[in-house]
């Protein structure tokens, strides 16, 4: 990917990213976007904790499922976006400390289909904790003019 494409391909993501309410509810952001990987960071608070104070399993989720999707569309055309198909999460460990960080990667990019993952640490101090993994698959979507 060329540098002016690699620009153009982050400012779209991070253009998309500003849309959406959910995200910007969690405090969340884009820390990096490359050719088929796409980083997302939230920090933990206690509006998106659960009743034992760990983040909840639907800020980890929604963090997984952006990253994952956001990895997917930067590899495609200008012209189309993406949505999940279906994604599954194995949840490995409470997510406790200062942020979660998601990383999305695209395992097996298609034209009708896209497979990919997602993991999610916690971030405390210099330690870090998987604390999920998901994968799924995206489906490429014609851009609505309407």
């Amino acid at each position: 990917m060329s540098e002016n494409n690699a620009h153009a391909v982050s400012r779209r993501i991070c253009a998309s990213f500003s849309q959406q309410g959910l995200m910007a509810t969690f405090g969340a952001r884009v820390a990096s976007v490359a050719q088929g990987q796409v980083v997302i960071t939230a920090p933990l608070q206690p509006s998106t904790s659960q009743q034992h104070g760990f983040a909840h399993a639907g800020l980890t989720f929604a963090l997984g499922d952006s990253a994952a999707g956001y990895s997917a569309l930067t590899l495609m055309p200008a012209d189309q976006e993406v949505m999940t198909a279906e994604i599954k999460i194995n949840l490995l460990a409470p997510g406790k400390g200062d942020f979660l960080r998601a990383t999305g990667r695209v395992i097996k990019p298609g034209r009708r289909l896209m497979i990919v993952s997602a993991e999610v640490h916690a971030v405390d101090g210099d330690t870090e904790t998987l604390v999920a993994v998901l994968m799924g698959t995206m489906v490429p979507v014609a851009i609505s003019t309407t």
